[in-house]
C-alpha cells in the first residue's frame, strides 16, 4: 500500500516547489514473537524468545516483552543493557527519534539489538499496515510519536493474543511520561514507569542501582539552600551570545584546584580569548569539557590564576559555608599586570558527561544508601549516588554516570552503572586507563570481522590489475625488537646510469579496507592504534595488522611504493608512485640492520642495500637540521615483561641507533612527497600534517632551565632553537642535553591532521617542512589510509567516491583523529607512569635548580588507593631539617617520631 503526502515549498530564487513523498506500507513485517501463526516466518534478525520468563516481575507476573518508548531508550540504556533485562520491542520510531537526539545511545541500543542473548528486537512500526499513524491537525510531532507507540502497544497486544491461548503472552508499555502512561492505561495497554518496573523485578535489586534520577527537582537534596543561580534558557544565551553580551566557550576545569576553572572561547577573536572561572557560584554546576556561555564579570572583579592546590576532601557533606572559606584563599593579593579576564557560568550550551571511572566514598551514616563518588579525573567534581552495594563496592573500581545537578546540591547527581574490579589490579587499571582516555577497545564486531578477507589468502590476477610486480626486489623491514604490524619496508640498488633507486614500500592496507564498509567505519572511530606497556589495541583486525597487511618477509604482501632516483648525494631526480607486490628478503630489528651495516666480513644483497640508504639517510639528514629541523630527545621506555605473570620485570630507555635514524629519514622523505603528489592533485581535499610554531611563552620553561647551568636557549626560529640544543652541553653532566630537548618536546604545540581546503598555513615546525603528511603507516593510523586513497586516485590505481573530496567531512575526520591521537599519547604516558611510578619533584622551602642532581628515599604511599604518591625523603645532599641520615634509610618514612618531610609527585 502506498501513501503520498503533498506539500509546497518556497525556493531561493522566491519560487513555489511542489514535493511529494512517498510512504510504503506492508502487511508482511514480522512481530518478532517465535512460533506466531500470523506472521510466520517474516521475522529477519534476532528475535524475542517464545517463553520470556526472565526477570520475574511482581507487576508483571505472566510472561512478557517489554516496549521502552524514547526517552527510556535515551536516559535509562544502562538498565537496558543490563544482562537481567532481554525480550524488548524496539519501535522504529523510537529508534529515529534516538538516533537524531544521541549519537552514543543510538550506538549502545544498535549494539544491543545485534546481541543475539539479548532479544531486542527492531519492529518497522512506521512500515505497518496497521500501526502507521499520520499526523493531525493540531498535534505536534512530539505527541503524534507518543501515539504511534502507543498504538504499537495496543496492536501488539491484540496480535498476541492470536497465538495460543496457553501462552498468555503480553507486552508491557515503559515510560516515565506521566501524560503518555495515563493514556496508555485508558486504552487497556499495561504500562509502568521504569523505576516501578526496576523495582518490581525482585530476583535483581542490583538493577535499581543503575536507574538514572531523571527528575532535578524530585532529587534535591531535602530541606537543602539554593546553592547556584538558575541556568538560563538556551533560546536567552543564544540571543546574549550573538549581541556580545556573553560570550560562549569550552569549560576546562583545574586539576590543581576544584574551586577554579577556565573557558577557552570560541572564535577567532584574541580578545579575552581564555576566561578565569573561580568559586562554586561561578563555576555554576558547569563540568569539564562543557560548552558553556559565560558572562564577564566587571574588571574590578577580575582575579589571577591561583597558585594554591586545593582538592575537594569533603565527606558526605554540602557545607557551603567552609567553600567559601577555602574560597577567600584563593583571592591573594596580586599585581595588577597579573589579573586576568573573570567571569561566571550562566548557562549550559551543551553537556558533554560520559560514564566516569573512580571509587566510592562510602558513608559514614550507618545504613545509609546515599554515597559520595570520587572520580580518577580530578577535574571531575564528586557524584552524589544512591545504591545498596555500597560494603561490596568499597575498594573498588567502578563506573557513574552523571544524571543531573540540582541548584540546592553541592554535587551532581548519578547512578552506578559497573563494577570494573579490584583497585591496583594490572586489567582493572588497564581498563580504566582506557576508559578515561576515550580509546575505543572492546572487541571487533562480527559486522565488523565479517569485512575481511577469507583465509587462506594469496595475490590474485584480479589483485595485480594497476599494479606493478617488484617481489624481486631486494626490500627488508627494519623495526623495534617484536614487531608484529610491520608498516614498513625499503630498497636501495644501484642503476645502470650509476644512480640510485630507492624504494619505501607501505603496506597497502587501502586495499582490504574498503569505503565506507563496517570495517572502515570502525577504523575511522579508533583513529590510531594504542601501544600500551603491556599490550596494543589495534586500529584494525589482527588478520590485517599482524598477518595480511604485515611486510613480513619471506611471503607475498601487496604494498604502496614511493620510489626515487637520486644520485649519490641523495638529491632527487625522479619520483613515482605505484601499487605494488613485494616479497620482503628479511625483517630486522634496528640492531640486526646496525650489525649488518657494521660487519666487515657481511657483502649480500641485503647488507649492501642497508649501507646503501644508511650513507644517504646522513646526508638527507644533515640537510633536513640545516634547514632548522629539529632533533628532540623522547624518554620512551621499553617494558619486558613477565610472560606468565604479564608483571613489568625490567625496564630501559629506547636506545637510538644509526639504522632508528635511517628508517626515519626515509619515511619523512616519503610522507613529503606524498603530501606534494596529494596537494597538486586535491589542492582542497588533501588530508595534511602541520606543526605551528609555539608561542614565545612556552619556552619560558626550557630558557629558564638552560640559564640555571649557565646555557642560553635561542627560540626566535626553528634554526636558532635547533643550533642553541646542539650548543648547550656540559662535560660535568653529559645527560643534560638529552634532558633539554627532553623539556623542549613539552615546550612544542600539537601536530595535527588538517584538510587542505580549509586551511593556509601548511608548515611543519619541527621537521622545517613546507608540506607534510603521513602516509607510511596505514596499519596503525586512518589518517595514512585516507592519503592512500587520495594518492591511488591521483595515479589511477583506484577510484574515487563522493566522501573523498567533501572537504567539510574530511575536516570532520581530522578532528576526531587529532582528538584520538591526542588521547593515545596520554593513554600511553598513563600506562608507562602507572608501571613506573617515576615522580618529578619539589622539595618543600628547598631551592633546588631543575637537573641538579639528589639522592633521595622513594616509599609508595597507598593510603589513598585511587590517587597513591610517591614519598620521598632526601638523603643528600645534607639540610638540617629536611635531609634523613644515611644510616637511617632503611627506616620507615612515616616514622612518627621523626619530622615527616614529603616530596610529592
Amino acid at each position: 500500500m502506498l501513501k503520498s503526502k503533498t506539500f509546497l515549498k518556497k525556493t531561493r530564487a522566491g519560487g513555489v516547489m511542489k514535493i511529494v513523498r512517498e510512504h510504503y506500507l506492508r502487511d508482511d513485517i514480522g512481530c518478532g514473537a517465535p512460533g506466531c501463526v500470523a506472521c510466520g516466518d517474516a521475522h529477519e534478525g534476532p528475535v524475542l524468545e517464545p517463553q520470556p520468563l526472565d526477570p520475574a516481575s511482581s507487576l508483571c507476573p505472566q510472561p512478557h516483552y517489554l516496549l521502552p518508548d524514547t526517552n527510556v531508550l535515551l536516559h535509562q540504556i544502562d538498565v537496558l543493557e543490563d544482562p537481567a533485562i532481554r525480550n524488548v520491542i524496539v519501535l522504529q520510531t523510537v529508534l529515529q527519534e534516538v538516533r537524531n537526539r544521541s549519537a552514543p545511545v543510538y550506538k549502545r541500543i544498535r549494539d544491543v539489538t545485534n546481541n543475539q542473548e539479548k532479544h531486542f528486537y527492531t519492529f518497522t512500526n512506521e512500515h505497518h499496515r496497521e500501526t502507521y499513524v499520520e499526523q493531525e491537525q493540531g498535534e505536534n510531532a512530539n505527541d503524534r510519536n507518543d501515539r504511534a507507540i502507543r498504538v504499537a502497544a495496543k496492536w501488539y497486544n491484540e496480535h498476541l493474543k492470536k497465538m495460543s491461548a496457553e501462552n498468555q503472552l503480553q507486552v508491557v508499555f515503559i515510560t516515565n511520561d506521566r501524560r503518555n502512561k495515563e493514556k496508555a492505561i485508558e486504552e487497556g495497554i499495561p504500562a509502568f514507569t521504569c523505576e516501578e518496573y526496576v523495582k518490581s523485578l525482585t530476583a535483581n535489586p542490583e538493577l535499581i542501582d543503575r536507574l538514572a534520577c531523571l527528575s532535578e527537582e524530585g532529587s534535591e537534596i531535602e530541606s537543602g539552600k539554593v546553592i547556584f543561580s538558575e541556568h538560563l534558557p538556551l533560546s536567552k544565551l543564544q540571543q546574549g551570545i550573538k549581541s556580545g553580551t556573553y560570550l560562549q566557550g569550552t569549560f576546562r576545569a583545574s586539576r590543581e584546584n576544584y574551586l577554579e576553572a577556565t573557558v577557552w572561547v570560541h572564535g577567532d577573536t584574541e580578545e579575552n580569548k581564555e576566561i578565569i572561572l573561580q568559586g562554586l557560584k561561578n563555576l555554576n554546576r558547569a563540568i569539564h569539557e562543557d560548552i558553556v556561555a559565560v558572562e564577564l564579570l566587571p574588571k574590578n572583579q577580575w582575579v589571577a590564576p591561583s597558585s594554591v592546590v586545593l582538592h575537594d576532601e569533603g565527606q558526605n557533606e554540602d557545607d557551603v559555608e567552609k567553600e567559601e572559606e577555602r574560597e577567600r584563599i584563593l583571592k591573594t593579593a596580586v599585581n595588577e599586570k597579573m589579573l586576568k579576564p573573570t567571569g561566571r557560568v550562566v548557562g549550559i550550551i551543551k553537556r558533554n558527561w560520559r560514564p566516569y571511572c573512580g571509587m566510592l566514598s562510602k558513608s559514614d551514616i550507618k545504613e545509609s544508601r546515599r554515597h559520595l563518588f570520587t572520580p580518577a579525573d580530578k577535574r571531575i567534581p564528586r557524584i552524589r549516588i544512591e545504591t545498596r552495594q555500597a560494603s561490596t563496592l568499597e575498594g573498588r573500581r567502578i563506573i557513574v554516570a552523571v544524571d543531573g545537578w540540582p541548584r540546592n546540591s553541592r554535587y551532581p547527581n548519578g547512578h552506578f552503572v559497573k563494577n570494573l574490579g579490584e583497585v591496583g589490579d594490572k586489567e582493572t587499571e588497564t581498563e580504566v586507563l582506557l576508559l578515561e582516555h576515550d580509546v575505543p577497545h572492546q572487541p571487533f564486531s562480527q559486522a565488523v570481522l565479517s569485512f575481511l578477507p577469507k583465509m587462506p589468502w594469496s595475490i590474485t590476477e584480479k589483485d595485480m590489475k594497476n599494479r606493478e610486480d617488484l617481489r624481486h626486489l631486494c626490500v627488508c623491514s627494519v623495526d623495534p625488537p617484536g614487531c608484529t604490524d610491520i608498516d614498513d619496508a625499503l630498497h636501495c640498488r644501484e642503476l645502470e646510469n650509476g644512480n640510485l633507486e630507492v624504494g619505501v614500500h607501505i603496506a597497502d592496507v587501502s586495499h582490504f579496507i574498503r569505503p565506507g564498509n563496517a570495517l572502515d567505519q570502525e577504523s575511522a572511530r579508533r583513529g590510531t592504534t594504542v601501544y600500551l606497556c603491556e599490550k596494543r589495541i589495534d586500529m584494525v583486525p589482527e588478520l590485517l595488522s599482524s598477518n595480511l597487511c604485515s611486510l613480513r618477509c619471506n611471503v607475498d604482501r601487496l604494498a604502496f611504493s614511493c620510489i626515487w632516483e637520486m644520485n649519490h648525494n641523495a638529491e632527487i631526480l625522479k619520483t613515482r608512485f605505484t601499487k605494488s607486490a613485494i616479497n620482503s628478503k628479511a625483517s630486522l630489528t634496528y640492531a640486526e640492520a646496525q650489525m649488518r651495516i657494521d660487519s666487515a666480513t657481511m657483502n649480500d644483497d641485503i647488507t649492501t642495500s642497508l649501507r646503501g640508504l644508511n650513507k644517504l639517510a646522513k646526508i638527507l639528514k644533515k640537510r633536513r637540521i640545516e634547514k632548522g629541523a629539529l632533533t628532540l630527545s623522547s624518554p620512551e621506555v621499553r617494558f619486558h615483561m613477565d610472560s606468565e605473570t604479564h608483571d613489568p620485570i625490567d625496564l630501559q630507555t629506547k636506545e637510538l641507533r644509526e639504522t632508528n635514524s635511517m628508517v626515519e629519514e626515509f619515511m619523512l622523505l616519503a610522507n613529503i612527497s606524498v603530501a606534494k603528489k596529494i596537494h597538486e592533485e586535491f589542492s582542497e581535499h588533501a588530508l595534511l600534517r602541520k606543526h605551528p610554531a609555539p608561542p614565545p611563552s612556552n619556552y619560558e620553561i626550557l630558557v629558564k632551565a638552560a640559564k640555571s647551568k649557565n646555557l642560553e636557549i635561542k627560540t626566535d626560529t626553528a634554526k636558532s632553537l635547533a643550533d642553541s640544543l646542539d650548543r648547550a652541553d656540559s662535560p660535568s653532566f653529559p645527560y643534560l642535553n638529552t634532558l633539554l630537548r627532553i623539556l623542549a618536546t613539552r615546550c612544542m604545540m600539537q601536530a595535527v591532521y588538517f584538510c587542505s581546503g580549509m586551511d593556509n598555513d601548511f608548515h611543519h615546525y619541527g621537521l622545517a617542512s613546507p608540506i607534510y603528511t603521513h602516509f607510511t603507516s596505514p596499519i596503525r593510523r586512518y589518517a595514512d589510509i585516507i592519503v592512500h586513497r587520495l594518492l591511488a586516485v591521483a595515479i589511477g590505481a583506484d577510484c574515487t567516491y563522493p566522501e573523498l573530496t567533501d572537504k567539510h567531512k574530511l575536516a570532520d575526520l581530522c578532528k576526531n583523529l587529532n582528538f584520538r591521537h591526542k588521547m593515545a599519547q596520554y593513554a600511553q604516558r598513563a600506562s608507562v607512569a602507572f608501571h613506573t611510578q617515576i615522580p618529578s619533584l619539589k622539595i618543600e622551602d628547598t631551592v633546588f635548580h631543575i637537573f641538579d642532581k639528589v639522592k633521595v628515599k622513594i616509599v609508595l604511599d597507598s593510603s589513598n588507593l585511587q590517587h597513591q604518591k610517591i614519598r620521598m625523603s632526601l638523603v643528600e645532599p645534607q639540610i638540617p631539617g629536611i635531609s634523613i641520615p644515611m644510616d637511617t634509610s632503611n627506616m620507615d618514612i612515616n616514622e612518627p617520631e621523626r619530622k615527616k618531610k614529603k616530596l610529592e609527585k
